[in-house]
């Protein structure tokens, strides 16, 4: 174990180094001239969602005729003609590299700016000096905590974000949503910059079950999902009981899964607060093919499915599974990070057996953790749902020969899903970080199948 490593599980570590971040941060806002002070910034926060909520707005947006700059896990761009990969193994850059991409949006003559911005980020200062006009909160379940310590500190540390935002687009249906919507309001009226409390206008809920926008007829197709938005705010009918909505547009994805319906409907609240037409929001949500890694059909002339996604939460898995077939049979590869999450481990592993037919493990970025310690707690797990070791339940170390184990196991009809990295091109191993894939790896362990 490294020195860094053995300071940073001091229980005092974080609020240690919080000076140096907070320096670190005016430091290179200075150097770049405060860059996101005159732009119009959208910031999407939540444990998971982030990236394809943030490039449904950012779409919506460039569809709309604006220029538009983008900062998140998969990639970033100046002003929505290009989009850069991006190669860091962080949702929210270190605050030089952000300061540098946010100066380079500004030169670019963006008008708006959609950013990711991790609980990491909230607590190190990162976005420091970053005006925010949107902020937008998919959800919050358990992450981080070996970061954080305690839920309640992650959800504190998720709500910086609303602190000083003007307007705010909330998950109603999650459990911390309306928690974040009153925090939102009360802090507000403690904070003397504000001329009075946030309106209704000022915070859109949104969900399937309850808020401001609601998701209703929802169709989940193979190739994205279809719902009718009906905002309750407008010609609601009361007289009967029943509240009716006589306000309504029909939104379809490209990207499949019950949790795009969500999703989407974040980017439907940050295009009303942003005074967009219906069309504006439907079309250029719809204008959005897909989100490297997210959902990623693998296709080489194969009779069965391949799908790469960066689901590596309880959560995110959970909803995963939810969303895909359940008359397949599935193959799951899968693996978890050193140093990060470890009390999820066995929990992942349970829900990996609970709803695999074969279950793999394998590394992920193991950093100077041990891997067959790592690869055992998620076993534990996939065995307490009754999957028995080199039966249905395989570890192999070795992340590509485990991808092209998956697809060789494989028979007509079946899905292969190779989750946790996603869109990532490199894997951090003990001795160094390595060029590394899921999709390239995949098509390459198909084409092998020929």
């Amino acid at each position: 174990m490294s020195i860094k490593t053995s300071l940073m599980n001091l229980p005092f570590y974080n609020q240690m180094v919080l000076p140096w971040h907070y320096l670190q941060a005016v430091r290179y806002g200075v150097k770049y001239r405060w860059p996101a002070r005159n732009l119009r910034v959208i910031g999407v926060t939540g444990t998971n969602g982030k990236t394809t909520t943030s490039f449904m707005i950012w779409k919506m947006l460039v569809e709309a005729g604006y220029k538009t700059g983008l900062l998140t896990t998969v990639g970033w761009s100046e002003d929505g003609s290009e989009l850069h990969a991006q190669i860091q193994h962080m949702t929210t850059e270190s605050v030089n590299i952000l300061d540098k991409r946010m100066r380079a949006v500004a030169d670019a003559g963006a008008e708006f700016m959609v950013i990711e911005v991790t609980s990491h980020a909230l607590a190190q200062f990162r976005i420091l000096g970053v005006p925010i006009e949107v902020a937008v909160f998919t959800n919050l379940t358990h992450e981080h905590l070996d970061y954080h310590k305690t839920f309640a500190k992650y959800r504190q540390a998720k709500a910086k974000l609303f602190r000083h935002a003007k307007k705010a687009v909330i998950n109603a249906d999650d459990g911390s949503g309306m928690w974040l919507a009153d925090y939102m309001r009360k802090y507000s009226l403690h904070d003397m910059k504000k001329k009075c409390d946030y309106s209704s206008d000022d915070i859109i809920l949104y969900g399937i079950e309850q808020g401001d926008l609601r998701a209703e007829e929802v169709e989940l197709l193979s190739d994205g999902v279809k719902y009718s938005c009906c905002d309750m705010r407008l010609k609601n009918d009361y007289s009967s009981g029943d509240i009716k909505c006589d306000d309504k547009m029909t939104v379809k994805t490209r990207i499949p899964g019950k949790f795009n319906v969500y999703n989407s409907l974040a980017a439907v609240g940050v295009g009303k607060q942003l005074g967009l037409s219906d069309q504006q929001i439907s079309q250029g949500i719809y204008a959005l093919e897909s989100v490297e890694g997210r959902m990623t059909r693998v296709e080489a002339g194969q009779d069965f499915t391949v799908i790469v996604d960066y689901a590596h939460t309880p959560d995110a898995l959970e909803k995963l599974f939810a969303s895909v077939k359940s008359d397949q049979r599935i193959i799951a590869v899968h693996g978890g990070a050193g140093r990060r999450d470890e009390s999820t481990r066995e929990e992942r592993g349970e829900i990996l057996g609970k709803n695999s037919d074969i279950v793999i493990i394998t590394e992920d970025d193991t950093r100077d953790e041990d891997l067959t310690e790592i690869m055992q707690s998620f076993a534990e797990g996939a065995k307490k749902v009754g999957k028995v070791l080199n039966r249905d339940l395989f570890m192999v170390a070795d992340r590509r020969e485990a991808i092209e184990k998956a697809v060789a196991e494989a028979r007509s009809g079946d899905m292969v899903l190779i989750l946790g990295k996603g869109h990532e091109k490199t894997i951090l191993r003990p001795d160094g970080v390595v060029p590394f894939e899921d999709i390239k790896v995949a098509r390459e362990s198909l084409e092998k199948l020929k």
